[in-house]
């Protein structure tokens, strides 16, 4: 048996990750193109002039970024992977079960 609750919070967190990568990733790719071709980093607004900045705070905002991706999507698969590895679903006493297939329940009038 599968646990749902964490293959449906997998699900949502790998979704999730992908979707904050690819939205707001664009945004933190710059810098290290920046450095490894030019040396000098700018931050670019789009009603103002780029201002330079230092560029090791760049590429720390950009790995930042990317390990709360990453952590996002590991979280996700590794959720996955619990739900469908567990059994917490059928592990529920006979006593404890409610709906239509319980014995109690079978008061036919």
């Amino acid at each position: 048996m599968s646990d749902m609750r964490f293959i449906i919070i997998g699900i949502v967190l790998t979704f999730f990750g992908f979707l904050v990568l690819g939205v707001f990733g664009h945004d933190y790719q710059t810098a290290h193109i920046e450095t490894s071709q030019f040396g000098d980093c700018y931050q670019y607004f789009d009603n103002k002039e780029p201002v330079a900045i230092n560029c090791s705070s760049g590429i720390f905002y950009q790995s930042l970024f990317f390990g709360i991706v990453l952590a996002l999507i590991i979280g996700g698969i590794v959720s996955l992977i619990r739900g469908i590895r567990g059994d917490w679903d059928s592990k529920v006493n006979p006593e404890d079960m409610v709906g239509p297939d319980n014995n109690k329940n079978s008061d036919k009038d």
